[in-house]
């Protein structure tokens, strides 16, 4: 493919999952090509600038300059902040780009659903980031429900086992900490968990009830001799798994933890230090002012009488899993497992299904390998190939109000028809 008939990208939002959805745009650069960044930390703009060799007229500290531009690529990129999403959503769509766009797609249902018209009515098509379901282990599955083999679906059990320190690093000391700055924990990690079960069944949510605390990660379980910060001298650091030099300092390998706690594409271990002993990545996980959940579960009714259970919990150490039940079988996985297990309740067999036998993506790297499925998506889209995966802004709105609709039944104890919910917006 030729310099001039690359497709062409805009980024808005340099931070950890812009700068996941352009490196995998990079590997590509067959194919496509960023010409424009905006991003307010100057060395995370500079990073993407040097990476990509985009021309300093067409770096930005913000948005709205380059939203005024005339219209110079063929998407937009949107990896802001949850709540900073709708405002350049609604101007790119305006100038007709098409968007690649951070989960969740809108920090409320009607922003979500503002982006919806607006992408309607503009003729644009907006790929929302539900990376889930681009793994070759969600395809698996969905392949496997397709075929018959296990009979029609009528019971899923789906778990994502945050893990204590992801969730003290997002949700405690993190940037999703408070769901009044940002989103409700069960929108901000799991809207695609929400997404991936309305995926699998293909069929409407009807109804949902949901349960969740914040337990733990809370002052009065705090040890009482423990300081405000951990580099304040904490006496329990050999004991502690969140001690902040341990996870951030010491640490060289977890490239994720460092660069989020600096805001810096390149941190050294002097910004790692001013980090820890100045902002909240260096507070005592249980004085961080948060308000999240730290465990929830959610219970779903699906039409033709499909249930589905999840539960988030920090409590566990990672690793999505479902168990989904049908009328002839089961299928069982592990989203960091290869394997997939299929049992037939006719003969009692079992088939197990090996996916990196079958050339996977490694299985624990970026999502499953959803982070370069979803970026191979938006190529497909570009090209007006099929790709199953990929749904419009409506599907993906609907299911965002599935999560919506789950904390809405966490904070008022009702079960919520999403049938009445949704007409709400």
């Amino acid at each position: 493919m030729s310099q001039n008939s690359k497709k062409r990208l805009i980024l808005i939002g340099a931070g950890s999952r812009g700068k996941c959805y352009t490196d995998r745009t990079l590997a590509r650069s067959d194919y496509f090509e960023l010409v424009a960044v905006a991003e307010p930390i100057e060395e995370r703009r500079e990073y993407i600038k040097k990476l990509h060799g985009i021309d300093d007229s067409l770096c930005f500290d913000t948005w709205e300059p380059l939203l005024a531009m005339p219209k110079m690529a063929d998407v937009a990129i949107i990896a802001t902040m949850d709540r900073d999403h709708v405002a350049p959503a609604l101007a790119a769509i305006e100038k007709g780009y098409n968007l690649l766009l951070e989960k969740p797609a809108g920090a409320t249902p009607e922003e979500c659903r503002r982006i919806q018209r607006a992408a309607e009515e503009r003729g644009v098509f907006v790929l929302v980031c539900h990376v889930l379901r681009y793994t070759k282990f969600f395809r698996a599955l969905k392949d496997i429900i397709k075929s018959g083999e296990i009979g029609r679906v009528l019971s899923i059990q789906h778990s994502e086992p945050v893990g204590v320190v992801h969730q003290s690093h997002s949700f405690v000391r993190g940037n999703w900490r408070d769901s009044n700055e940002t989103t409700p924990m069960i929108v901000q990690k799991t809207c695609h968990d929400m997404d991936i079960l309305a995926w699998l069944v293909d069929k409407k949510c009807k109804r949902v009830s949901s349960f969740g605390t914040l337990t733990y990660f809370t002052e009065e379980n705090a040890p009482k001799d423990a300081p405000e910060r951990c580099t304040d001298g904490c006496p329990h650091s050999e004991e502690c798994p969140f001690y902040s030099k341990k996870l951030y300092l010491d640490d060289k390998d977890n490239y994720w933890f460092r660069s989020t706690c600096t805001k810096l594409a390149a941190p050294t271990d002097e910004d790692i230090i001013r980090s820890i002993t100045t902002t909240d990545y260096g507070r005592c996980v249980y004085k961080c002012k948060n308000n999240v959940v730290d465990h929830q579960v959610v219970n779903l009714e699906f039409e033709d009488g499909i249930l589905a259970t999840f539960s988030m919990s920090a409590f566990d150490e990672g690793g999505r899993r479902i168990k989904i039940g049908g009328t002839k079988g089961v299928i069982e996985g592990m989203l960091t497992n290869p394997i997939i297990r299929v049992h037939h309740f006719l003969d009692k067999s079992d088939r197990e299904i090996d996916l990196d036998a079958q050339g996977a993506d490694n299985i624990n790297g970026g999502h499953g390998g959803g982070d370069d499925g979803i970026v191979d998506a938006l190529r497909d889209v570009l090209e007006g190939i099929p790709n199953f995966s990929v749904c419009d802004i409506a599907e993906s709105c609907d299911n965002h109000l599935i999560a919506f609709a789950a904390e809405e039944s966490r904070v008022t104890g009702k079960i919520v028809d999403l049938e009445e919910y949704s007409s709400r917006f």
